[in-house]
């Protein structure tokens, strides 16, 4: 007989751990505070990336492999892909040009070679980009969109399908890890053999263990009116990363009807996500500042809207995926780079609550490890596919 599994949130996290354990015969019930998909979560905008490129993190540049298996195993169960493949083109306009150097390393070490393009050859390979002032680059066949918002919105429609009880706009006041219960806005109390809090950037106060960890920071999105003429070579574009660590950005390009993003990875670590949620003008602005120095001809694009996204931050940028409790397990400090882990991380942590002493391995491998020794175990182990079988 499977176990009752509470989750606590519906964002990527959340329902992915519910899909995994639905696919192993548990009892999943998943409650959020607002409407699934949530308006406010972290994992509800039109997209998010996933690529190799991951500076000297072996640890997480050989998760993505495993991160792009379970997403196809999503796929199946949704019976609809919502990914688009666009390669990815990283810059770098900087001096200190190691976080591309320590990428094609780590990648070369994993059999993925990455093609440098000098100025001349990015100018004529991409001429969308503004070559000028360009260091290095180089470019990576594998990285793509997935397209978050409709992935969420898919999966809220399926799991219900597989047995799992959605209960949106139903506030968890308080958890008790020991016990294995939570008590609802309502002041009733639900009991479960397992409880998962996977609460985004409301998670330190479900989760008080890790809150001294984690810190939410409101972060802007920018999205750009693209020129008729260019729409088509946008859409066709590899995703960029500007690895500048005062002026670089990242873009997303408009694929599959989407619009084209642009955003920054620097951390504000303010914020109250249920407050401060509108981005104002000069926000938005300070974002394509950095996209148009990137950008050739940046006279032919505008703003057309921006957005807040919480990210929840580790000092680090080191996933916490542990126990916290007896019964109850936490997932968080994702720092705006977990979404393309979403799919895996809910089969790691499925696994985990099956078999409690794959529970140090997990929390290890979450937080990046070498995919050597104990990551090795968990590949071989916590993915072991005749258990990963849809029913």
């Amino acid at each position: 007989m499977g176990m009752r599994v509470a989750v606590v949130g519906a964002g990527i996290m959340g329902l992915s751990t519910a899909w995994a354990l639905a696919r192993r015969g548990h009892q999943v019930s998943v409650y959020d505070q607002y409407a699934v998909p949530n308006p406010l979560g972290s994992s509800v905008d039109q997209h998010r990336l996933i690529r190799h490129a991951y500076g000297a993190e072996a640890g997480y540049t050989a998760m993505v492999d495993q991160a792009y298996q379970a997403w196809d195993r999503l796929w199946a169960d949704l019976g609809e892909t919502l990914y688009v493949p666009t390669g990815t083109l990283c810059v770098g306009s900087i001096e200190d040009t190691g976080w591309l150097h320590d990428s094609a390393a780590t990648l070369a070490e994993r059999g993925r070679a990455v093609r440098w393009l000098s100025g001349p050859d990015l100018a004529a390979e991409f001429p969308l980009i503004a070559s000028d002032g360009v260091r290095e680059a180089f470019h990576l066949d594998s990285g793509g969109v997935l397209l978050a918002g409709r992935i969420i919105e898919l999966m809220a429609h399926h799991l219900p399908g597989r047995g799992v009880t959605i209960h949106p706009h139903m506030a968890v006041e308080d958890v008790d890890p020991e016990r294995g219960t939570l008590r609802l806005a309502d002041r009733s109390t639900v009991e479960a053999d397992a409880v998962v809090i996977a609460a985004g950037p409301w998670v330190r106060r479900l989760a008080p263990s890790v809150a001294a960890r984690v810190t939410p920071s409101r972060q802007v999105l920018t999205y750009l009116t693209i020129p008729d003429a260019l729409r088509d070579a946008w859409a066709r574009h590899p995703m960029v990363l500007d690895i500048d660590p005062d002026c670089g950005f990242y873009l997303v390009p408009p694929v599959a009807g989407t619009g084209m993003k642009i955003g920054d990875h620097r951390f504000t670590l303010t914020g109250d996500p249920d407050q401060d949620r509108d981005a104002e003008l000069e926000e938005a602005e300070r974002i394509w500042a950095f996209g148009r120095a990137r950008l050739a001809e940046p006279e032919r694009y505008s703003i057309a809207s921006a957005a807040t996204c919480f990210y929840t931050c580790e000092k680090d940028e080191r996933f916490v995926v542990e126990p916290v409790g007896k019964r109850a397990w936490v997932m968080t400090g994702f720092s705006g780079h977990g979404f393309k882990f979403g799919a895996v991380l809910g089969e790691a942590m499925a696994a985990a609550l099956e078999n409690p002493g794959l529970g140090p391995t997990l929390t290890s491998w979450a937080a990046g490890a070498s995919p050597d020794g104990e990551a090795d175990l968990l590949d071989k182990t916590l993915f072991d596919r005749s258990s990963l079988e849809s029913p």
